[in-house]
């Protein structure tokens, strides 16, 4: 895998991360919430206005454009375990910025799949 590759796949990851985090931001924000027929429009439109939700939206839709080049460039044996780091990303920087536990269970599954992903980019 070249770099232009490499930075096409690892962009694509991180911005799928960064959608999950702001998505997880804006329902914080927003608070918990079921979509019933009474509430519906309310809460669709909290939904639809929270710039948090808007942002991690707007960063799917991009990585999805990212991801489609990256794939144009790379098989896909070797770009789909990649999203794998997301986990990884995601695990983190919600202990950090979220408070979620990083109990040592979840730091050995981290470490399974940094070692997988390892695995699969040398083969």
């Amino acid at each position: 895998m070249n770099s232009i590759s490499f930075m096409l796949v690892l962009a694509g990851v991180l911005l799928n991360a960064a959608a999950q985090l702001l998505l997880k931001a804006g329902t914080n924000s927003i608070g918990a919430f079921a979509f019933t027929a009474g509430n519906l429009v309310p809460v669709g439109i909290k939904v639809a206005s929270n710039p948090f939700i808007v942002g991690g939206l707007g960063c799917y839709a991009v990585s999805v454009v990212v991801w489609i080049m990256a794939l144009s460039r790379v098989e896909v044996s070797l770009a789909y375990p990649m999203l794998s780091i997301g986990y990884v990303v995601n695990a983190v920087a919600a202990w950090y910025l979220f408070g979620e536990a990083l109990t040592a269970q979840r730091m050995i599954g981290i470490g399974t799949i940094i070692v997988g992903v390892f695995l699969v980019a040398r083969s």
